[in-house]
């Protein structure tokens, strides 16, 4: 039986792509037949102090698994930690949720001394390779299918309803789409910010405060983190899903909502283009000249039904091929077993 050590960070407590990814991993590896145990590990990381570091070194010894699968949140500042280890035959896996910045020779070192790299998008294994890192592969997230299906009766008089689910932060850019949404307040729609407001409480308020300040508080709702049936819900509601962070190493929560069957619209240059795919079930849109391709883009879906059915039905034809967990566990086992 593979016997795997994931070693996580305990510092982030918002649902996050890089927790819920790391959840799933477990999950679909133990069903799989690996036998996997998880050290979850409080701290300043990345960063991390030299007692962080200390109680990792820790997590990398004793016990019998000689695979250890740790986060890049972690490993990325822990070089000497993961030398000690592999120097004394254990197998060190990096599990990457970002691109390496190549900026930083400690990052940089950290990952040169791994056993191998773990990518969850294929922007980040792209760029682990062209900084000349070796044993470099990809496992792209998975998806659970609902587990009923998107109801079929919706009210048919129920204006178009957008949904952004993230945590608000600034890369996720919430504001961007409050003020798009202020400016077609001229059409008929409602909208949902599902996502946690404590990462960055003063950011999460300048949010709450625009949508008071553009007079869209009967029409925009923030919910604040959810998760099982509540987000159930709000995937049942929606029409249309966003995603137009600054930077994405890939974008679960596309992924996610062409699971449910719901087109994506997202922004171009970032990793959420490549979880779109070619499936035609939305578009990437330039950003970098402002807020007009974003309003121009809902007020093309919102007037304009034949594309509004054209992008489902390739959401929903989407949603029977996409990678499953289980796919997703398989490829981390054929690296790390494999080398």
């Amino acid at each position: 039986m593979v016997k795997i050590r994931m070693i996580l960070p305990a510092n982030v407590r918002h649902r996050s792509g890089g927790n819920i990814y790391n959840a799933k991993l477990a999950e679909a590896l133990r069903g799989l037949g690996a036998e996997v145990s998880v050290c979850t590990l409080d701290g300043g990381w990345p960063l991390g102090s030299a007692a962080d570091r200390n109680r990792f070194a820790a997590a990398l010894t004793g016990g019998e698994p000689a695979i250890y699968v740790v986060d890049g949140l972690i490993a990325s500042g822990a070089p000497t930690e993961i030398e000690t280890a592999t120097a004394a035959g254990r197998r060190v896996w990096v599990l990457l949720h970002m691109p390496p910045s190549g900026e930083d020779p400690v990052e940089t070192s950290a990952l040169r001394a791994a056993t191998g790299l773990l990518c969850t998008g294929s922007r980040t294994a792209e760029t682990a390779r062209t900084l000349g890192l070796g044993n470099v592969h990809l496992a792209i997230p998975g998806v659970d299918l609902p587990s009923k299906a998107r109801p079929s009766s919706r009210d048919a008089g129920a204006a178009p309803h957008f949904i952004m689910v993230g945590v608000l932060l600034p890369n996720k850019d919430q504001n961007l789409f409050v003020d798009a949404l202020a400016r077609i307040k001229d059409l008929a729609w409602t909208a949902a910010l599902v996502g946690s407001t404590k990462a960055d409480p003063s950011y999460a308020v300048a949010v709450q405060e625009r949508i008071l300040r553009n007079g869209l508080e009967k029409r925009v709702e923030t919910t604040g983190e959810l998760s099982g049936p509540a987000l159930e819900d709000q995937w049942n509601r929606a029409d249309l899903s966003l995603l137009i962070s600054h930077s994405e190493s890939f974008g679960m929560v596309v992924q996610e909502s062409l699971a449910h069957g719901i087109p994506v619209v997202v922004r171009k240059g970032t990793g959420a283009v490549g979880a779109l795919g070619a499936h035609g079930a939305g578009e990437a849109i330039d950003l970098t000249a402002g807020i007009g391709s974003l309003e121009n883009i809902l007020r093309r879906w919102l007037g304009d039904a034949a594309l509004r059915k054209r992008w489902q039905s390739a959401a929903e034809a989407a949603s029977g091929e996409l990678p499953r967990w289980e796919d997703t566990a398989r490829e981390v086992l054929r690296a790390v077993v494999g080398s």
